[in-house]
């Protein structure tokens, strides 16, 4: 898609970047917040509510249940809609379900107040990626929708931690008032720094849906899920990997997990300067570069040292996602808030699909570094959808020849 397709002729001189920038990422900064502290107090919560910690972990799986559905629902419902309004109620929304949240009574209200909070999770990134693109100057789209992505790995390193205090001191409902909060200010920002941008012309529910047709949507959507699903195959399991293997003390994991979220930022800031240079050749290379880091941890995990630094360079995976992002509004054509949004539907289905197969690798007595094999493995996939991919683009645009007419008689 050519830049500039879906977005109406935007006056540079009457939008401040910076500011837009940085509305849209505090939302989602307020959104990988709330996505990932629920990790670290499910003791707190499985205690409060009477259940055990397996089954507090359902909270978990709601969420996601919640991301996976609401971005393609919500982006076609609302596909008429101006983005800064449908930007503001999707926040808002969010907040209003953390606040629920605090408050729920029990195992069953709060599994269900958990999904609906993740309902706006997609769609928000979907059209906060569109609309930071179209605000972007020529040739940086990537490194814009990268920045509105920083909010959501820098989460990892600020959010997370300051709002496990609060769950740790006042008490778990805590850290879920605090991304409500957080959540509202950023409904403040966006009403005051992001310009109205309408839709599409003819945008529409049943326009969007046209979205699914496009082979390289799907292909696109592939590499996502599977592909990058082996980062989440490792991490989901690195706190007993790096206690049981590497000989690691508990007290020493928050800072190789700090690390990790390091490198989410750097990857996010570096893959999204590559993608403008190069897309295709970035996600390739990416799932090439997943690959090797994934095989080396299997390696690294015997060693304190050599596990930090190996945990660091798989957080620079999510390298790839700003890279995919701007794939799927390249390929969509008009139906891009459906497409936008998928992304991170693909991206929730990569961290549902990695730990259930690193889990069933552990469960088989392959080991705890057994993580990394399942991630390479995946990897691999993901260079063969890749690959289908190109070799099926080349073939839709090379010219169909036509059969030379005879001659009569």
């Amino acid at each position: 898609m050519p830049e500039g397709v879906d977005s109406p002729s935007i006056d540079p001189d009457k939008v401040n970047f910076t500011r837009a920038i940085l509305a849209l990422g505090v939302g989602g900064f307020a959104i990988g917040t709330g996505e990932f502290v629920i990790m670290g107090l499910l003791p707190e919560v499985a205690r409060d509510i009477g259940v055990s910690i397996p089954q507090a972990g359902h909270v978990i799986s709601a969420y996601a249940l919640g991301v996976v559905i609401g971005a393609p629902v919500l982006a076609v419902a609302a596909a008429s809609w101006h983005r800064r309004t449908l930007l503001i109620a999707l926040m808002a929304f969010f907040a209003l379900g953390n606040f629920a949240s605090a408050v729920a009574p029990g195992y069953f209200s709060l599994n269900l107040l958990r999904f609906a909070s993740g309902l706006p999770h997609g769609t928000y990134f979907g059209v906060a990626a569109l609309v930071a693109a179209a605000l972007a100057p020529p040739g940086r789209r990537a490194r814009a929708v990268g920045l509105v992505m920083l909010g959501l790995t820098s989460a990892t390193l600020v959010g997370v931690p300051i709002a496990a205090w609060l769950g740790q001191v006042f008490g778990w409902r805590a850290a879920f008032v605090f991304v409500g909060v957080v959540a509202l200010i950023a409904v403040a920002l966006l009403r005051r720094d992001i310009p109205d941008i309408q839709p599409a012309i003819g945008a529409s529910p049943w326009r969007e849906l046209g979205a699914l047709k496009r082979k390289q949507v799907w292909f696109t959507l592939g590499i996502g899920a599977i592909g990058f699903g082996g980062m989440f195959s490792v991490f989901s399991y690195i706190k007993p990997t790096l206690t049981e293997v590497a000989g690691m003390s508990v007290a020493g994991v928050p800072f190789v997990l700090a690390l990790f979220g390091l490198g989410m930022v750097t990857g996010n800031l570096v893959g999204s300067r590559l993608a403008d240079k190069s897309l295709l050749k970035t996600i390739g290379g990416l799932l090439v570069y997943a690959f090797f880091v994934l095989v080396a941890f299997t390696f690294a995990a015997h060693h304190v040292v050599s596990a930090g630094i190996c945990v660091f360079l798989i957080g620079t995976t999510v390298a790839i996602g700003p890279a995919l992002q701007i794939r799927l509004m390249d390929v969509a054509g008009d139906a891009q808030t459906l497409a936008a949004a998928l992304n991170h539907s693909a991206f929730n289905t990569a961290n549902a699909l990695g730990a259930w197969l690193g889990g069933l690798a552990i469960s088989a007595g392959l080991g705890w570094t057994s993580t990394g094999w399942v991630g390479a493995l995946l990897a691999v996939v993901g260079m063969g959808i890749f690959a289908w991919s190109i070799t099926s683009a080349r073939a839709a645009a090379r010219p169909v020849s036509k059969a030379p007419a005879h001659s009569a008689g």
